[in-house]
């Protein structure tokens, strides 16, 4: 794969199952150059394999395809080029979309109530005068912000103080019905202020500072469940709870009042009414211990009671995709496991299957009928969707083929290795096309609670196109090995992990010798950029380096990232000491290796002044290194940056190799430049 190949690239959402158990709609995304935006449409695959996919709507970027329980009538988002993401609705066997919402900021999630009458979507609310609330008055003229908590501002979204999400409740009208239309000339006068809308009016159900997420229709439609942070000294902890509030609005009541402090991501009521599931991260005594900790799955009474946890929480990571319900008293939950991400369903009693291994990564499922959608990215294809049958998972679409005709895809090489402590590192290599001996680039993922997998990843395939070996793994840090892997490194970053990143790249070296152990750069971002930069203050073996979006100063990053009040404190620990002894900015006295610094001028989680101020760093003792800065973009820029700026950041990339580790497919310049 090539940059400039990135349009070939579909991303496929998770599926919506028609209660029919024939068919399911996704939603096909994909970046497009000539809008520099992401555009995409909503798929029906009919589960016949006779019968082909097809593009049942014409959006620019239309998202989140739900059926109604009853399977008339198919809700979505849909995006302007230069608007927000608003609610749709169109007759499940097609019409016209006709829109639902006109949300000043947009509309984010949604749920359908079982009577098929309703929905419930979140939409952020901004204060009066914030936002183009008020005419002429834009984001340089708004008035100053007083800002008194540590959560304000959140990576991707700026400011969120003034523009809590809250919860909306609207009645959905009859896509078949006559539509409605605006009264001009006479009638507009005589019908005054008191016009009808051309929009059903919604109503607002919750209220107040904090964010409001993830609704969802308890089975008998009387109530609304929603994730929050509304207990007491919320700001000062990281914690957040279950509640419920009235459909017809009303109070929000906590379902678990008084439990220990977690990070709730999911609420799922079960069909029969009886049980209501939910995923959630244990944070500590002090609600901020979140170092690799696992999310778990829980299933409590409905009607109130004490919650069972079901799943295995030191080795289970239900942190991925959200829970779907699956027969009278089911869900389905998404578990991260060794480099993979499986589908599981569990039922109350603690009863489990294993419907789709590690072998994939899980995107999302949806049951209609007897039928069972998944949609999958593995080694070959960024997404697909298939329907589960008892031999296994049968695929139905190939959004793939058009980027596998056109370019090579490079299948990853699973590959474990033991360091000098035996400790097990897992991983991948992905080997370019030739006999070498290929240059080789070893990448390091961020989080660190994260991980990387076995499925299709643009960027080893474009570096591989290029002529590289990569080398990617899973050190001690990351997440999928369990929560005692993961919080190796708390208040020790740099020790093990460093080991681990090394003694992969050593035992991937012997393992396949078409790798030239005399060419090797070493890459990341975020914490992979924070790993790279304390490797090359502590290793001289890599004949250049990229460091991007690093977490870099421990210390500036406490008072200027989104997340610096708590993670640099729980993953460092909390003294200057502490902060100092595992900085990259502390050490990068000792680095000698050529570095490209790349950061994004919007980046809220890593500041942009970590890397202008590493790169400056660098610069006064003469280390040979660049700055390359992306405005507009924040620290997602590798992921869902524009189109542009992500072919052009792997142009630089690209260039920096060339010049310092240069391959018969992307050689040295020809003036040395």
């Amino acid at each position: 794969m090539k940059a400039d190949q990135l349009p070939l690239l579909k991303s496929v959402s998770a599926p919506a199952a028609h209660p029919s158990g024939t068919r399911a709609v996704v939603s096909v995304t994909r970046p497009d150059f000539a809008a520099d935006s992401y555009v995409g449409q909503l798929w029906s695959v009919d589960f016949d394999p006779a019968v082909p996919p097809r593009r049942i709507t014409r959006g620019f970027r239309d998202t989140s395809p739900r059926f109604s329980p009853d399977g008339k009538v198919l809700a979505f988002l849909r995006s302007l080029p230069d608007g927000k993401p608003q609610l749709h609705i169109v007759e499940a066997d097609g019409g016209e979309p006709q829109a639902v919402t006109d949300q000043k900021l947009g509309v984010s999630e949604f749920s359908w109530a079982p009577d098929s009458l309703r929905i419930v979507f979140s939409a952020r609310v901004p204060d009066d005068g914030r936002y183009g609330t008020t005419d002429g008055v834009g984001a340089g003229s708004e008035d100053a912000r007083l800002v008194t908590d540590n959560q304000y501002r959140l990576n991707g979204l700026g400011y969120t103080a003034d523009k809590p999400a809250q919860l909306f409740v609207v009645e959905i009208p009859d896509p078949g019905s006559e539509p409605p239309v605006a009264p001009v000339g006479r009638a507009a006068k005589d019908a005054g202020s008191d016009a009808p809308g051309l929009l059903p009016v919604a109503a607002q159900l919750t209220f107040g500072s904090s964010d409001h997420a993830v609704p969802s229709f308890s089975r008998d439609g009387a109530s609304v469940y929603f994730i929050a942070a509304l207990h007491e000294g919320h700001d000062a902890d990281i914690a957040s709870g279950m509640y419920r509030v009235p459909a017809t609005g009303g109070e929000p009541v906590a379902v678990r009042p008084g439990s220990s402090a977690q990070s709730v991501h999911d609420v799922c009521e079960s069909d029969d009414g009886e049980h209501l599931f939910f995923t959630a991260q244990d944070l500590g005594d002090d609600g901020l211990d979140f170092v690799a900790r696992n999310t778990g799955l829980y299933v409590m009474p409905a009607r109130g009671g004490q919650a069972k946890l079901l799943s295995d929480v030191e080795n289970q990571d239900f942190s991925a995709g959200r829970l779907e319900r699956s027969g009278p008293d089911g869900v389905l939950a998404f578990n991260t496991k060794r480099g993979g991400v499986e589908l599981i369903k569990w039922t109350a009693d603690g009863g489990t299957e294993v419907l789709v291994d590690r072998s994939r990564v899980v995107l999302g499922a949806s049951g209609g009928g007897d039928a069972m959608a998944v949609t999958v990215g593995d080694a070959l294809s960024p997404g697909e969707l298939g329907v589960l049958e008892p031999e296994g998972l049968r695929l139905l679409t190939g959004f793939g083929k058009e980027l596998r005709d056109e370019s090579a895809i490079f299948e990853p090489k699973e590959l474990t290795a033991a360091g000098a402590d035996g400790y097990p590192v897992h991983g991948w290599v992905v080997l370019p096309e030739g006999h070498g001996p290929h240059p080789v680039l070893l990448s390091i993922h961020g989080g660190p609670f994260a991980q990387y997998t076995g499925a299709f990843f643009d960027e080893a395939q474009v570096y591989a196109e290029a002529g590289y070996a990569v080398v990617m793994c899973n050190p001690r840090g990351s997440a999928g090995y369990g929560q005692a892997h993961g919080g190796a490194i708390k208040e020790k970053m740099g020790t093990v992990d460093m080991a681990d990143v090394l003694t992969f790249l050593d035992r991937a070296l012997e393992a396949f010798p078409v790798m030239d152990r005399d060419a090797v750069g070493i890459m990341g971002g975020s914490y992979g950029g924070y790993l790279t930069a304390w490797v090359i203050a502590h290793e001289h073996r890599f004949r250049a380096a990229i460091v991007e979006r690093g977490f870099l100063d421990p210390v500036s990053f406490t008072g200027s990232s989104d997340i610096g009040w708590f993670f640099g404190g729980q993953y460092t620990g909390g003294s200057a000491e502490q902060m100092i002894a595992q900085s990259p900015m502390a050490n990068v006295g000792n680095v000698r290796t050529p570095t490209l610094v790349i950061h994004s001028e919007n980046d809220l989680r890593c500041p942009v002044e970590q890397g202008q101020r590493y790169f400056a760093a660098l610069k006064a003792q003469g280390v040979e290194t660049a700055l390359v800065l992306f405005p507009g973009e924040d620290h997602e820029l590798s992921r869902s940056g524009t189109p542009h700026h992500r072919k052009q950041r792997f142009e630089h990339v690209l260039s920096w190799w060339a010049k310092h580790l240069p391959s018969a497919a992307n050689p040295a310049p020809e003036d040395g430049v």
